[in-house]
């Protein structure tokens, strides 16, 4: 690969080479032109005479310059400035004008004993020139076909650059055309990645392994009526391996695999888009039985609009409408498997996602806690680990991490060690990315005065507080107030895996958000800018209860969610706005006077706690249960957290107390 960089990189220095060298010589040319023309245009009158004129110029001393063509027998005879006016019956407006007289000679050796004698007598005294061939033939060819030259030069370096002969320049001829990569064993270009490097999504991988299958055997799946699938749409959030799944599917295939962005279609000139998609389906068809790759499908597939001043006749519409007939229209696209991968599955047309066109949806969503391991053993291969590295406990502490962020977690562990000169990445390395990625840098060096520190501290003791006597609040892990990232304090938890959450869990987390804000009012006597987070996640939370999940008491089993991309209209009358409002207010007022009573009731070890923070900056959930004592309530991710080895440095979600 390094080769073929290294000789692309050669053909464009001597493509810019040669080209230079052709605009160079194209100013010469028109340099010469300009000045010939100017020659031309001061040459002045001329006319033909005959010989014995001629002759008769030359004894009264009118010549200053005599140029012989003996090719053609003529001579010419330029006409001293001071004598033009017997010539030619005229006076020169300037000096720098040429006269001249042409005339036709019979013999070459007559005429140089002529010139010679008149030069014995001194009538002529100027230059003789004799010349061999018909330059001035040439130079007047030369001359004719300058222009045309020039021009022709002109139009094969344009047609060149807008065809895409320059060195790495594509041009509007070429434009339509489809920028697919195509991916083939035979030609080098096939990916290293294979499904044994996809760890996790076991149920996504079985799928897409099954066209890959379908491919190789198809007569195991035809045999019994079956057909292949035309398409599979894979779905999920952004860094859960979508991508890297279709590398896989390339890396297995025997068939051709065709890879392009979403965003390649669109252009800024009519009709590129639908041209695009021809030029892939016909290479698809001359490569059939192969498999097309569409990342980020959501750009081109958009749903389109309604109405026609949403612009429903534009460039991305009728690209989407070319698509949509590739891949389900009258003509034939057998063995043509189509893959596309998005994250807005939400807002992709309605007419896309029906069968016959994908036929699957495949789900890849973050992992789960036996996925993480598998992931992790996956990006630990390359890292010189400690012997001693639990990777069961790195799972758990990293709930919620895409595989996205799990690559991330190593490649930061990784940079933690070598800053710090060991020798191999160890626990203490991985637990520290994790709060980096998770809650940003640590800036110890930040300037807070020691009434902005107690602050701090009380308002992180409350979450911890709140947190710690509530039955389905997150486990609490961490609490601290060295400032990491914008946040000025930040406490970790650990939260459960659920599938479903109830309305009582939602208040108990609402509530322990509110702690803080609490705590600053009751024990310093007036609120801060720090609850700037708490406030927002707890305001989007009720907001989400109430008018999408109907978990309001006045308006119960009601959803006013509307995924239509153009609805600019609420899907509620205003009094009905008005009622959500009132409810979100009700609802976060009610979680605010329930924290405040709780931290009352446990204000001792409130204070404590806090106090414990000022000294320390950092305390962890056994200091938390030795004050308070063993929480009463044992869920699975505690039981998890408290059998792994030194719980006290995980970090997980966070609560942060921001500026």
């Amino acid at each position: 690969m390094d080769t073929q960089n290294g000789n692309s990189d050669d053909r464009n220095k001597r493509s810019g080479f040669s080209i230079s060298w052709i605009y160079i010589i194209i100013a010469i040319a028109l340099g010469y032109m300009f000045l010939q023309s100017n020659d031309q245009s001061q040459d002045g009158a001329s006319k033909r005479v005959p010989y014995n004129t001629f002759q008769q110029y030359v004894e009264h001393g009118y010549a200053s310059k005599i140029v012989v063509s003996r090719d053609n027998n003529s001579v010419r005879m330029y006409v001293k400035s001071d004598r033009i006016t017997p010539v030619f019956g005229t006076r020169a407006d300037s000096a720098s004008i040429k006269f001249y007289v042409e005339s036709e000679f019979l013999s070459a050796d007559k005429l140089q004993e002529f010139i010679d004698e008149q030069s014995k007598q001194g009538h002529f005294n100027g230059e003789f020139i004799s010349k061999t061939g018909n330059n001035d033939g040439w130079m007047n060819l030369l001359w004719n076909m300058m222009p045309l030259l020039v021009i022709v030069a002109i139009w094969i370096i344009v047609m060149r650059r807008m065809s895409g002969g320059m060195a790495g320049m594509g041009g509007i001829f070429s434009v339509g055309k489809s920028r697919a990569q195509l991916v083939e064993k035979g030609n080098g270009s096939a990916p290293k990645v294979t499904f044994k490097d996809v760890a996790g999504q076991a149920s996504a991988k079985q799928e897409v392994q099954e066209i890959v299958e379908f491919l190789k055997n198809p007569k195991k799946f035809t045999d019994l009526g079956g057909k292949i699938p035309k398409g599979a749409l894979l779905v999920g959030p952004p860094g859960t391996g979508k991508t890297l799944l279709a590398k896989a599917v390339a890396g297995e295939a025997d068939v051709p695999f065709f890879s392009m962005s979403g965003s390649d279609f669109v252009e800024m000139f009519v009709g590129v888009g639908a041209s695009r998609v021809r030029d892939l389906f016909r290479q698809a068809k001359e490569k059939s039985p192969c498999i097309i790759f569409i990342d980020e499908i959501d750009a081109v597939g958009r749903a389109r609009s309604r109405s026609a001043a949403m612009g429903a006749n534009d460039e991305r519409e009728s690209t989407l409408n070319q698509l949509l007939t590739e891949m389900d229209g009258f003509g034939t696209n057998s063995g043509i498997i189509i893959l596309a991968a998005t994250n807005r599955a939400d807002i992709l047309d309605k007419a896309l996602l029906r069968a016959g066109r994908f036929d699957r949806q495949i789900h890849v969503d973050l992992p789960d806690l036996n996925e993480r391991k598998a992931v992790f053993q996956v990006h630990l291969k390359p890292l010189k680990a400690d012997n001693t590295l639990d990777i069961d406990f790195l799972a758990r502490q990293t709930p919620g991490f895409s595989g996205a962020d799990i690559a991330n977690v190593c490649n930061e562990a990784a940079l933690i060690a070598a800053r710090h000169g060991k020798e191999s990445v160890g626990k203490d390395d991985f637990l520290a990315a994790v709060d980096r990625i998770v809650g940003g840098l640590e800036k110890k060096t930040k300037v807070m005065t020691e009434e902005e520190k107690r602050t701090i501290a009380l308002h992180e003791a409350g979450h911890a507080t709140i947190s710690w006597n509530l039955q389905y609040a997150n486990p609490l892990v961490k609490v601290t107030i060295v400032p990491r990232g914008r946040a000025l304090g930040a406490a970790w938890y650990l939260p459960e895996e659920r599938q479903i959450t109830t309305k009582e869990q939602m208040l108990d987390e609402m509530c322990a958000t509110l702690g803080g804000r609490a705590a600053e009012e009751l024990f310093t006597g007036h609120i801060s800018s720090g609850a700037m987070n708490d406030l927002e996640r707890v305001t989007k939370q009720a907001y989400g209860m109430i008018a999408y999940m109907g978990m309001s008491e006045r308006l119960p089993n009601l959803c006013y969610y509307s995924n239509e991309e153009y609805s600019f209209g609420k899907p509620y009358s205003e009094a009905t706005a008005k009622l959500i409002d009132e409810e979100v207010q009700r609802m976060i007022t009610e979680q605010y006077e329930r924290a405040k009573r709780l931290l009352l009731e446990k204000r001792d070890g409130h204070a404590e706690l806090a106090q414990l923070l000022v000294e320390r900056e950092v305390i962890f959930a056994d200091d938390v249960e030795r004050i308070f004592g063993k929480r009463p309530w044992t869920s699975r991710t505690e039981e998890l957290l408290t059998a792994a080895p030194e719980p006290e440095a995980e970090a997980a979600t966070q609560n942060l107390t921001t500026p």
